[in-house]
């Protein structure tokens, strides 16, 4: 699944989520420091994990 980071614009403190694409979708994401609905999405890094293959 899918890791996000948002900011809590009311306590301003920054949380990651980890959420499917429907719970993703459908918008509702609460701070789990203050409870606010009032928070914003963060861009973050990501990385894949790849196989290594010898040739």
């Amino acid at each position: 699944m899918p890791h996000y980071e948002f900011f809590c614009q009311k306590c301003k403190k920054f949380f990651d989520k980890i959420l499917s694409l429907v719970d993703y979708e459908e918008g509702e994401v609460l701070c789990p420091h203050c409870g606010s609905k009032k928070v914003e999405q963060r861009w973050s890094a990501f990385s894949a994990i790849t196989s290594k293959k010898s040739a």
